[in-house]
């Protein structure tokens, strides 16, 4: 296995995953080291459509959207990790979380670091340990379970 680290730009990203605006939540790969991490970043901005309503009075990133953004990094560590482009007949789910904690609220003008590490994979389940940092604070972590899958048409 290498130990070269690999960064990704906004357009490798979008040639590698399949999610598009506004539910496309990983800016820049900053380092990526094949079958083991991914460092990850994903700019907040007061520009985002679920501030509307989460919650108009003060605004904070739902944390179920902190998890995507953590699942989209560990798709884009084990799609890489194969060398491995997704086509329109594949798509990666959840398969499960476990241990989810919000330590923090993630605000308009942060930057929600995205760290993750590539526990195993057996069997097409591939098991991750995430955390998002806002600068050296835990806003979220969870050991993620994501598998791959071919849509029948």
């Amino acid at each position: 296995m290498t130990t070269d680290t690999i960064t990704m730009d906004i357009h490798e990203i979008l040639k590698r995953l399949p999610h598009r605006y506004p539910i496309l939540l990983v800016d820049r790969v900053v380092e990526l080291v094949k079958g083991e991490r991914i460092r990850a970043i994903k700019n907040v901005s007061i520009n985002e459509p679920f501030f509307l309503g989460h919650f108009p009075h003060r605004p904070v990133m739902p944390g179920v959207l902190i998890l995507e953004a953590m699942a989209q990094a560990a798709t884009l560590l084990a799609l890489r990790s194969m060398d491995m482009v997704l086509d329109e007949n594949s798509v990666v789910y959840f398969a499960g979380i476990d241990g989810a904690r919000f330590k923090r609220p993630v605000e308009p003008g942060d930057q929600l670091v995205l760290e993750v590490t590539l526990g195993r994979a057996k069997a097409g389940i591939y098991k991750f340990a995430a955390k998002a940092l806002v600068g050296d604070q835990v806003a979220a972590e969870a050991e993620l379970m994501c598998t791959m899958r071919r849509i029948e048409a």
